[in-house]
């Protein structure tokens, strides 16, 4: 499994949460809302450091992780965050 984030996304995740390097984003699952990954479920997004990653990707001097606990929505499938201009928001997607 990997994160994939793209350049517009992360230009999104600096704007929205004034990411300034060194700093970690944790993607979580959450219940309800729509996923692309597991029905009934879906992604949240906050700045908080790790405490158990299974898995990080280093953009620019900031980490994008998931934890270990969390690893059973994407069923082995990587993760790429995307931008989209038409909704002007991130979005997930299996990679």
């Amino acid at each position: 499994m990997n994160i994939e984030v793209t350049k517009p996304a992360y230009q999104w995740f600096k704007d929205e949460f004034s990411l300034e390097g060194n700093e970690y984003m944790r993607i979580f699952v959450r219940y309800g809302g729509c996923g692309s990954f597991q029905q009934g479920f879906s992604l949240g997004i906050t700045k908080e450091e790790p405490k158990d990653a299974a898995i990080e990707v280093d953009v620019e001097g900031n980490i994008f992780f998931i934890e270990k606990e969390d690893m059973w929505y994407f069923d082995n499938q990587g993760l790429k965050i995307k931008f989209s201009r038409n909704k002007e928001e991130i979005e997930f997607v299996n990679a």
